[in-house]
């Protein structure tokens, strides 16, 4: 498949989406927020000195979704009919470090999706937290910046699509015996025999006669 954002020459272009047909159309997006437990624990307690972080990283997210196309040079305007921004705080310590999840539904009914401003949402949303943050902390971390789902569109994403996928074969790799339980075979010292056991053939040398 081609990168639609060319044209014969090479050269960016805005895509033509008008003989689209106008459908309702929704994306789903995440990313991940990772830091320290007292950093977690002061946005969960109000503690940090810029306020609400997750009041103010929601409208933020709503905003930048709204914002998209005048963010991200080639999307198109679009009149979102639904923005919700949800966080989920996980601390599930020493297995995880702390962290807030992030995820953005965007909604329209139109004739290109919205799969960017879902994305551009949770980007915006992550980098307030850490804005609200930093005071605190400055080695927090944003990842996991990623699609979930988008229907709607000629082609979507999302789990009912690649539960439709076949499941990629899997080889078994070659482990042995050891991997299955079996004992390896037990050594065998040979026994201590002794010289007797070394037979030394006679001398064929003949010895010569005095006189001859």
């Amino acid at each position: 498949m081609d990168f639609t954002h060319f044209n014969e020459q090479g050269r960016a272009r805005m895509v033509d989406v008008g003989d689209k047909p106008v459908t309702d159309r929704m994306a789903r997006a995440a990313a991940k927020v990772i830091m320290s437990r007292e950093t977690l624990q002061r946005i969960q307690s109000g503690g940090t000195k810029k306020g609400d972080v997750l009041a103010v990283a929601e409208i933020a997210a709503i905003q930048a979704a709204k914002r998209t196309w005048d963010l991200i040079p080639m999307c198109h305007p679009i009149a979102l009919t639904g923005v919700d921004i949800a966080f989920t705080v996980g601390d599930d310590a020493p297995i995880l470090p702390p962290s807030i999840t992030i995820e953005a539904t965007v909604r329209c009914k139109g004739v290109t999706g919205v799969e960017m401003e879902a994305l551009t949402a949770v980007s915006v949303a992550a980098l307030t937290i850490y804005d609200m943050c930093k005071a605190v902390q400055k080695d927090m971390r944003i990842e996991g910046i990623h699609l979930i789902e988008k229907t709607g569109g000629h082609r979507d994403v999302g789990d009912a699509v690649l539960d439709a996928l076949p499941a990629p074969k899997q080889e078994i790799p070659d482990v042995g015996d050891a991997a299955l339980g079996v004992p390896p075979p037990a050594t065998q010292e040979a026994p201590d025999v002794g010289d007797d056991a070394h037979i030394v053939p006679p001398s064929t040398e003949q010895e010569t006669p005095d006189d001859v």
